[in-house]
Parts: C-alpha cells; structure tokens; sequence
C-alpha cells in the first residue's frame, strides 16, 4: 500500500491545519499519523481503527487534534488546532497498530516523503 500525505505548510502559533492521507487500500488498515522533528526520532502522535471505533492520542497533541476518516474517499484526516512550535515536523500517515490506549507502527517500509507542517510566528 502506498500513503499519499498532505496539508501541510506554515502556520502561526495557535493556528490550524487540517492533513489528509489518501491510499486505494486504506480502508483495509488501521492509520496513524506519524512525525519527526529534525534531530528526533519518528513518534506516533494519533490513529484510527479501521471502523473509526478507535481512535487514540497521544498526551501532547490530545484535546488538540483530531482524527478521522472516510473510507468511501480512500482518505483519513488529521485536523490540528491550537498548534505549537514543538508541532513542528514531518508528518507521515501509515498502516498502524492502533488500540485505545496506544499507537505503534505496524509492518511497513514505503514511508515516503510526508507533508512539513512548520508552526512559526
């Protein structure tokens, strides 16, 4: 399967952004999105399940993003409100293990390049 990330760019503090992942085969799989900041290791910051029954957050983004999705579009959303400087990163969508009380990257090598959301006054 191959993930098509998108939306971002640059925003002020406190301002939104809304990412969406578009993949033939999405519904199939649970998603999460994903970032690395320059210097830091990739972490998972949200997922959904695959029948939207699920969907958990990470502390540092939760009340602040959302997760959704549509599989009729082939497409999963990351609308990101309130953002912060420490936002700042790449931000991938991929196949994931998602539960209520986590999310973990599943399998899964065709990253490719995801979309740069800067947070930046």
């Amino acid at each position: 399967v191959q993930l098509q990330a998108s939306g971002g760019g640059l925003v002020q503090p406190g301002g939104s952004l809304k990412l969406s992942c578009v993949s033939a085969g999405l519904k199939y799989y649970g998603i999460g999105w994903f970032r690395q900041a320059p210097g830091k290791e990739r972490e998972g910051t949200s997922c959904i399940s695959t029948d939207s029954r699920i969907a958990h957050y990470e502390d540092f983004v939760r009340g602040r993003f959302t997760i959704s999705r549509d599989n009729a579009k082939n497409t999963v959303y990351l609308e990101m409100n309130d953002l912060k400087p420490e936002d700042t990163a790449i931000y991938f969508c991929a196949p994931a293990i998602c539960w209520s009380d986590s999310v973990s990257e599943a399998d899964f090598d065709n990253w490719g390049q995801g979309t740069q959301v800067t947070v930046s006054s």
